[in-house]
């Protein structure tokens, strides 16, 4: 499967869409929620080895001396797995968000309208004059495009660092 494109995915998801606004107009094509929808679909796989690769490496005495001490399945979960895998989760929360936020290709087939353009896709629109490119008007727009991500990761940066050093040293 990994000899295939993933551009091959787009004829479908396409139609998919389509054929989804047909019954639910709210998240056809030319929607957020659709295009939502299918980055959800399609973080799933990466995410999933990311979390299992990091879940692996919680040490299963932890659950069985909670048990021990006579906690729930729930309990063990948000008491003692959560805690310890919060680093992990920034990491993939910030690695989404950098990703959906800078993705042109597939927002760009999705999203056929002017109104429901990404950002991304709304700053190409300066760079693509039959004349003249809005240079200056792209790189203020870059610019402030930027601002998001920087103030995810200035908030994120302690959780990002120990999510991506967590495994690196074992003892």
């Amino acid at each position: 499967m990994q000899i295939v494109p993933q551009f091959l995915a787009f004829v479908a998801i396409f139609l998919l869409l389509d054929q989804m606004g047909d019954v639910l107009p709210s998240i056809g094509l030319d929607t957020h929620p659709g295009l939502i929808l299918v980055y959800l679909g399609g973080a799933i796989g990466f995410n999933t080895f990311l979390i299992k690769g990091f879940m692996d490496s919680v040490p299963q005495s932890l659950d069985e001396s909670a048990v021990v001490d006579g906690a729930t399945v729930a309990t063990i979960f948000w008491r003692s797995i959560l805690p310890l895998t919060r680093p992990a989760l920034v990491v993939i929360f910030f690695i989404t968000f950098v990703f959906v936020f800078n993705e042109f290709i597939l927002s760009r087939t999705l999203l056929t309208s002017v109104e429901q353009q990404t950002y991304v896709v709304g700053l190409q629109t300066y760079s693509t004059s039959d004349f003249a490119s809005n240079w200056g008007q792209l790189a203020a727009g870059a610019m402030v495009g930027a601002v998001p991500i920087v103030l995810t990761f200035l908030i994120l940066q302690k959780g990002i660092v120990s999510g991506l050093t967590q495994g690196a040293v074992k003892g």
